[in-house]
């Protein structure tokens, strides 16, 4: 099969793949290597964020007061490759029964081995106000598609596979064009200005390639954000939601880590404590490339079509010369 026919494929685009590094090009490759963020343990410290910034040297993004609730980042972009949301959601009027409050298993901070019981609230159903609110609080981060649109679309060469599955940008290839911008369908990618190129996380590719932890995951305090092969992860994710349903949390759910979702499961996933509307998640994303086989296949075939038309337009005319007269 020609590597064209290979990228009309919608196999190429879309759908479940198991070996992306594989499907790269890398033989002999390491475990697909990944993120699972469990926010029911997010306690909204930003460790995360100032760790990406200091080992990839990210710029500061201004850090001005939004006046959005405590979040002064609002969202990933090309300096903010790790974002730490604030979801506030009010609660029920204390005139109603107060939710019951149920121990999501945050750490304490006694020394190691000793079981401390946090007081009452002190968990992301923490209460405020007259009317209470709820805290939401999660990492967000890039996805690492299985099925990345951004490099599908990158016309340079600059965002590629790694052997570690992950995507990452090679900022002195990328020629600022932007294709890859629109094309993410979580929005995590962006252009910095006046730079005009696009940045993103790396999954600290240089740290995976001397066996380190990401940056992001090794200073997180609560382990919320983890780190390791793919597979294992959901493993661990799965167990993570039948605790917590065991426990009543019936909200508790993943989000990217269904192989068969719109973009072929991602690289990095969560555990959500409400819908992914709350967090700025897209609810059911598509790898924005999926149609796009389809699309110059109609595009060929209208291109024929026309071709046929001029075809018999041409040699017709010699015809209706001498039929008409």
């Amino acid at each position: 099969m020609s590597r064209l026919s290979e990228f009309l494929s919608p196999e190429s685009l879309w759908g479940r793949l198991d070996d992306v590094s594989g499907d790269a090009g890398h033989e002999d490759h390491p475990p697909r290597m990944g993120f699972f963020t469990d926010t029911s343990v997010c306690i909204g410290c930003k460790a995360c964020e100032v760790a990406c910034k200091e080992w990839n040297e990210v710029p500061d993004d201004g850090y001005q007061l939004t006046g959005m609730s405590y979040d002064n980042t609002q969202q990933l972009g090309a300096s903010t490759w790790r974002h730490v949301a604030f979801v506030e959601k009010t609660l029920p009027s204390r005139a109603k029964p107060a939710p019951e409050v149920t121990d999501l298993g945050m750490p304490g901070s006694g020394p190691p081995g000793r079981e401390v019981t946090l007081p009452h609230g002190e968990d992301q159903a923490t209460e405020s106000g007259d009317s209470g609110l709820r805290w939401l609080m999660s990492s967000d981060v890039c996805k690492h598609c299985t099925h990345a649109a951004c490099l599908d679309v990158c016309p340079t060469g600059s965002l590629f596979r790694t052997e570690f599955g992950t995507v990452v940008v090679q900022e002195d290839i990328c020629n600022g064009c932007g294709y890859c911008v629109p094309a993410c369908p979580y929005g995590v990618i962006d252009q910095r200005k006046p730079d005009g190129r696009a940045f993103k996380c790396t999954l600290c590719y240089d740290r995976l390639k001397e066996g380190q932890t990401p940056a992001c995951a090794q200073a997180c305090p609560t382990e919320s954000i983890q780190y390791g092969e793919v597979d294992e992860l959901r493993v661990r994710a799965a167990a993570r939601v039948e605790e917590l349903h065991a426990k009543g949390v019936d909200v508790a759910r993943l989000y990217g880590a269904d192989p068969d979702d719109g973009v072929g499961g991602d690289g990095a996933f969560f555990l959500l404590l409400d819908e992914p509307e709350v967090y700025g998640l897209p609810p059911d994303p598509i790898v924005t490339t999926r149609d796009l086989g389809a699309m110059w296949r109609h595009v060929g075939a209208a291109a024929v079509a026309l071709a046929g038309v001029g075809a018999a337009s041409f040699l017709g005319r010699p015809f209706a010369g001498r039929w008409g007269r």
